[in-house]
Parts: C-alpha cells; structure tokens; sequence
C-alpha cells in the first residue's frame, strides 16, 4: 500500500504507507484514498529511494 500527497503546484510525491514524507521543501496534503498498486516505475523508485516524486509540468509534455 502506498500514500499519495500532492502539494499546491499540483506536485506528486507516493511514500510507503505510514513512512514520513522525506522531502520538507513545501507543503503536502494526502489524499483522501489509499492506492493500492502502483507502476513499476514509482515501485522501483520506492523501493530504491523511499520515495517517487514527479511534477505535473512532467505529465504534460506526454
């Protein structure tokens, strides 16, 4: 299970469920739903970094 924040740029940050936020630039509010799964990409980045963080300018550019 993972927890999903998004900050005021509309910024995503996936930690573990119940770990800290590792980043403290900025402000994060949780989303309400949990997810469940995730890509094997933000997985790998987890795993690795204990963290995955991507920002929406990244999404539109696909």
């Amino acid at each position: 299970m993972f927890d999903v924040y998004l900050n005021d740029r509309r910024d995503m940050l996936v930690v573990r469920k119940g770990y800290p936020i590792p980043i403290a630039s900025g402000r994060w509010r949780k989303r309400r739903k949990m997810v469940g799964s995730v890509s094997e990409e933000i997985r790998r980045a987890v795993l690795s970094q204990g963290y995955y963080m991507r920002k929406l300018k990244d999404l539109r550019k696909i």
